[in-house]
């Protein structure tokens, strides 16, 4: 029986894109570098801020020191601009707190930056442990912080559900001993979600609560 689960943050909760993206642009026009489509920033994000600057300043790697912390100050001023909640999502998770689900994010956004984002759409908390992207730990896939949070839950893996949109969220649950669910809401494709083995792909959250 499920008792817990782990949510990725963006693409599987929220819509963050357009607030990544914008961010991300005007931090590469400051620097005189060529702006991406918004659709691009789908394949560029996932593995955080970091591989997200290296991948977006493309040949000019030499300026991705000094483009990162621009990029985190401009992202952390314009978090909540555009971004929004997936439709059906909220529903969603009043339901399994409903029945006594421990819920949780696992993001490899910054820590900062997860829990101010969470704050600002789900004020009513309804999130037992939040997570970012934390000195000293390893980020997605490594299994290390999806454990730590089971242990901070009291639970072991298989009384965890692992939710995300990537082939990264796969692979973290999967490392974890976690039976997985890939959301097709997202910023990846079945594919990809198919391709790292994902227990269960869904096309609508409602969905989620036939695993629990």
């Amino acid at each position: 029986m499920k008792k817990g689960v782990i949510f990725d943050l963006d693409g599987t909760l929220l819509q963050t894109l357009p607030d990544i993206g914008g961010s991300m642009n005007r931090v590469l026009r400051r620097f005189g570098l060529p702006e991406h489509p918004l659709e691009a920033y789908k394949t560029m994000v996932g593995n955080g801020a970091w591989n997200l600057t290296k991948r977006a300043v493309g040949e000019r790697q030499d300026l991705a020191d000094q483009v990162y912390p621009a990029y985190r100050e401009e992202y952390s001023a314009h978090t909540c601009d555009q971004t929004y909640i997936y439709p059906g999502i909220s529903e969603m998770i009043r339901e399994l707190g409903r029945r006594g689900i421990l819920l949780t994010v696992f993001s490899n956004k910054d820590d900062p930056d997860v829990a101010m984002v969470i704050h600002h759409y789900f004020p009513d908390k309804p999130f037992t442990l939040l997570r970012g992207r934390m000195e000293g730990v390893p980020i997605k896939p490594a299994p290390d912080g999806a454990l730590l949070i089971t242990d901070k839950l009291g639970l072991s893996p298989d009384e965890i559900l692992y939710v995300g949109d990537t082939g990264t969220d796969m692979e973290c649950g999967r490392n974890a001993g976690m039976e997985t669910v890939g959301v097709l809401w997202g910023f990846r494709t079945r594919a990809e979600l198919e391709e790292t083995k994902a227990c269960h792909i869904i096309g609508k959250p409602s969905e989620l609560l036939a695993f629990i």
